[in-house]
């Protein structure tokens, strides 16, 4: 008889299998049970999810994850291109990742940035809708700021710094110190407590991968020291550049003001319009980047606007028309 499917069980797949999220549409087995005297052959599937609207490409996102699948954080994203050829598609266009960054104020006064992994405050379509919606006033505790951030509450900041959700959901929070060093078996929800100047000292634009290697805002995107370096190594040699964009919102914004954004994983089909802007000096100082532009990290985009997120969960190929045979 089948075990089945949990979460631990999902992301062993997962890892076992490095191209895993997008490298085919049927990704591993997981699991095999009896179905009408029929062996299901249990595979997770993914599917990019674009939308004009975050809400609703979030909404449809988790929609088809469902209870036992997920929507792909940056760490997520940033594994799966790690192991992933050049020809896929996840190389070569943009997405959203389902990873927020919130700058918050702790009850000791301390400015201080909050990354979570795999859902946070903003894991609910609805609480989108709520900022987008909101009256922009801007004594209004909700609603969007004028560097276009959603604005989140003190009640949230006061939750989210004790590793609770809005969903109910507690999580751990990892200080950027322990995070650096090392955590063993991380769940895949979870928040990274960082020093809003250490952050913030981080140079906005493009940078060699040396020092990209050992940032702080990269180290905590990509859920650790070993696989950054992992997912630097394969974008330098790509094209066998020498600098990649690390885009941060923290120089231009009112750090008293409790904000989140969604940090974008940049990309375009066959690197086509980036080589020029990752190797040429002049133009790696300048800020050149957007939706059609290979500028590597962003966190400054707008919460307001469209979004391509990757949906993981199990499917069953034989009840599935994806590999059917249609030709006569």
């Amino acid at each position: 008889m089948s075990r089945p499917l949990t979460r631990r069980r999902m992301v062993k797949g997962l890892a076992s299998v490095g191209v895993a999220l997008v490298a085919s549409p049927i990704l591993l087995p997981i699991a095999t049970a009896e179905k009408g005297g029929k062996m299901g052959n249990i595979r997770m599937q993914a599917a990019i999810i674009f939308e004009p609207h975050i809400p609703t490409a979030l909404r449809r996102a988790l929609y088809y994850a469902g209870d036992d699948g997920f929507v792909a954080s940056m760490p997520q994203l940033l594994y799966a291109r790690t192991n992933a050829s050049y020809d896929n598609i996840i190389w070569n266009t943009w997405f959203t990742s389902n990873t927020e960054e919130n700058v918050v104020k702790t009850p000791q006064g301390n400015r201080a940035v909050v990354v979570v992994h795999g859902g946070g405050i903003f894991a609910n379509p609805e609480r989108f809708e709520r900022s987008l919606h909101a009256d922009q006033n801007r004594f209004n505790a909700e609603g969007i700021t004028g560097q276009t951030a959603a604005k989140i509450t003190q009640a949230e900041v006061r939750d989210l710094l004790n590793g609770k959700l809005p969903d109910g959901t507690q999580i751990p929070i990892y200080p950027f110190a322990e995070f650096k060093r090392g955590i063993a078996d991380l769940p895949m929800r979870y928040g990274v407590i960082l020093d809003f100047e250490l952050a913030k000292s981080a140079k906005r634009g493009y940078e060699s991968f040396e020092v990209l290697k050992d940032e702080a805002n990269m180290i905590v995107r990509a859920g650790g020291v070993e696989p950054l370096a992992a997912y630097l190594d394969k974008f330098r040699n790509r094209y066998n550049t020498t600098v990649m964009g690390n885009w941060h919102p923290y120089l231009r914004i009112d750090p008293d003001q409790p904000q989140t954004r969604i940090p974008f994983l940049a990309g375009n089909r066959g690197g086509v319009g980036s080589d020029d802007i990752l190797s040429n000096p002049r133009l790696a100082t300048e800020d050149i980047h957007g939706y059609d532009t290979e500028y590597g990290l962003g966190g400054d985009a707008s919460m307001v606007g469209m979004a391509r997120y990757i949906a993981v969960a199990p499917r069953d190929g034989l009840t599935s028309l994806r590999n059917l045979d249609f030709v006569l």
